[in-house]
């Protein structure tokens, strides 16, 4: 008898658990799809039919795009400031019909309207391709600042060049400025833990920005991070790109070829306003420098058009990646687009696809080699449907390029930290400036000129000699492409 009750108890249990996973794939044919693209929704799918309990637990921590309601109200109310210190006026379609052809001016438009900030002249830019001389320009800024320094990282280490950035600000917060400091809680933990204290000693304040919380009011989803790169020097000049704070060296094999920009003008007060919404996050309030951002009168000039894009969690769905199909479909002679990372939605890659087949010449410059070697070949599972349609794809070589832009034509730039991905897209915080002004097109166009001397080209004659092994291996790495 004691035998058999173990037994019947051992079928109960087993059945038990066929059950709930069967309970779990029904509930996810419910649950998942809703409010989700399709692709994203079938490689959950397919993840929790096979492996129903782990698929779940995945996708509570990292399947949702979902933050706090706290944040989402405290984002609001940086919507709001932001309309108050940024006000439009009614000028935009005059001056912008000036600066770019008539073809681009519908995705333009939708950019003003996507982004909390409106269209302004009169600013400059200087692009800052070379690595080491990108972090010294920074440092000289920091010395030569009279007033305060802000910095927003997502990746700002403890190494030879965070301490050199850190020794700049030490020297600052010395000399009684205003220096505050906002590093990523994932992306710069040592930075934080390592170079936090110091900083904090010196005077300087230094924030943990989304903080890892699994409960709570502030709980969010863990990989959700801040991927920002910014930095305001007395509110009159500003850095923004793809460089973080760290050694050009930190991927073991590969040195890192980057994208930051100095700018000066009224853009420096729409990057500033980015900046101290993300530490009112944090914080709940504005420091004195915030007085910075009062309205000045808007600037028509001709020159220097730019307009401050940012996207993630919190901000219109989908910002940048709607603002590039736009210019996509906009372009009329050549668009180049220039990221480490392209996992393309179906609207971007058809975009894409179809702007080259109607006659655009399509440049994609990826990396030969990767830091991220499963996300390489889910990026190379698309290159046969974008070799049909006509897209020069150039593999970069002699370097990691870790850039992040897009030019259109010779009238538009995207410059920022937003990769070509779902992950930039949908779920980082990111920043990208969007520029109308030929000079700095041109500019942009040497430096690509430059990546594409370093380039071989993908062929569709050596994608046809790929092994069956290799390819299953790209298509099998495609189907996590919402996961990566």
């Amino acid at each position: 008898m004691p035998f058999e009750f173990a037994a019947l108890r051992h079928i109960d249990l087993g059945l038990l658990y066929v059950a709930s996973e069967w309970a779990v794939r029904i509930g996810a044919l419910v649950y998942v799809p809703q409010r989700r693209p399709p692709s994203a929704a079938r490689a959950w799918l397919l993840l929790i039919f096979f492996l129903p309990w782990l698929g779940v637990l995945l996708y509570l921590l990292i399947g949702r795009a979902y933050m706090p309601r706290r944040r989402f109200r405290i984002q609001k109310q940086i919507f709001e400031l932001v309309r108050r210190l940024a006000p439009r006026h009614a000028s935009f379609e005059t001056t912008i019909a000036h600066a770019v052809s008539p073809e681009l001016v519908p995705a333009l438009r939708l950019a003003d309207r996507l982004s909390e900030f409106p269209v302004t002249g009169g600013n400059r830019f200087v692009l800052l391709p070379h690595y080491d001389p990108a972090i010294a320009d920074v440092i000289a800024h920091v010395d030569a600042a009279r007033k305060y320094v802000h910095m927003l990282f997502y990746i700002f280490e403890d190494d030879d060049v965070g301490r050199a950035v850190c020794d700049a600000l030490v020297r600052a917060a010395q000399r009684g400025l205003a220096v505050r400091v906002l590093m990523d809680a994932v992306g710069s933990r040592d930075g934080l833990s390592g170079l936090g204290p110091r900083l904090r000693a010196a005077g300087a304040e230094v924030t943990a920005v989304m903080p890892l919380r699994l409960w709570g009011p502030n709980a969010a989803r863990f990989d959700l991070r801040n991927h920002r790169k910014i930095v305001i020097v007395d509110g009159e000049c500003a850095f923004f790109g793809s460089q973080n704070i760290v050694s050009a060296h930190a991927n073991r094999g590969l040195v890192n070829e980057e994208m930051l920009v100095r700018a000066r003008g009224p853009i420096v007060r729409q990057l500033h306003a980015v900046l101290l919404g993300d530490r009112y996050l944090e914080t709940g309030t504005l420091p004195p420098e915030s007085d910075d951002l009062t309205p000045a009168p808007p600037n028509e000039s001709g020159y220097g058009l730019a307009q401050v894009v940012p996207s993630g969690p919190g901000y219109n769905e989908g910002t940048a990646e709607a603002l590039m199909v736009a210019l996509m479909y906009g372009a009329r002679s050549k668009v180049v687009l220039t990221s480490p990372y392209v996992i393309p939605s179906e609207a971007f890659l058809s975009a894409m696809c179809n702007t080259a087949r109607r006659g655009v010449a399509v440049e994609l410059i990826v990396d030969a080699e990767s830091n991220k070697p499963l996300v390489q070949l889910a990026q190379q599972s698309f290159y046969d449907a974008m070799l049909r349609a006509g897209i020069s794809i150039r593999r970069h070589h002699g370097s990691f390029l870790h850039a992040k832009h897009l030019s259109v034509d010779d009238d538009v730039a995207l410059i920022g930290s937003s990769n070509f991905d779902i992950r930039s897209f949908a779920l980082n915080a990111e920043v990208s400036v969007l520029i109308c002004d030929r000079a700095v097109v041109a500019d942009l166009r040497r430096v690509q000129e430059e990546y594409l001397r370093n380039c071989d080209q993908v062929t569709r004659e050596e994608r046809a000699r790929l092994p069956l092994p290799r390819r299953a291996l790209e298509n099998l790495a495609r189907l996590t492409d919402s996961l990566l």
